[in-house]
């Protein structure tokens, strides 16, 4: 079963999923320009993590090195199926008119999704 990973935690996870192993200090020099998080909120995610099975940690030197036992294609699986369940009853046509009718598609999008149509009705 996959561990449920809250928005904080996700973004750690990026960094984890983009490289890895990585040391806390590495995790929060990564995290500079894109979160204002302090060192500790960093540690503490990292933490959480750890506990949920979603990383591990192995020693090295008088430090840690972080790396990701949760595969990223397995967390947006589970995502993406919390979010069709939860606001689409399931249902992925609802999904997509959804989309459609609050963003303006581009042509581009709309060729996409016939291809993928007709490779579905293969």
């Amino acid at each position: 079963m996959t561990p449920t990973i809250s928005d904080a935690e996700s973004v750690v996870m990026e960094i984890l999923w983009q490289r890895q192993p990585l040391a806390a200090d590495e995790v929060v020099a990564a995290l500079a320009g894109r979160q204002d998080w302090a060192e500790p909120t960093i540690k503490t995610l990292l933490n959480r993590l750890l506990k949920k099975g979603a990383i591990r940690a192995e020693r090295d030197g008088r430090r840690y090195l972080y790396s990701p036992v949760l595969r990223r294609e397995a967390w947006v699986s589970d995502e993406s199926e919390s979010l069709l369940q939860r606001l689409f009853d399931g249902r992925l046509a609802p999904l997509v008119a959804h989309f459609g009718e609050q963003r303006k598609l581009s042509p581009q999008d709309i060729a996409e999704l016939r291809r993928l149509i007709k490779e579905f009705d293969k």
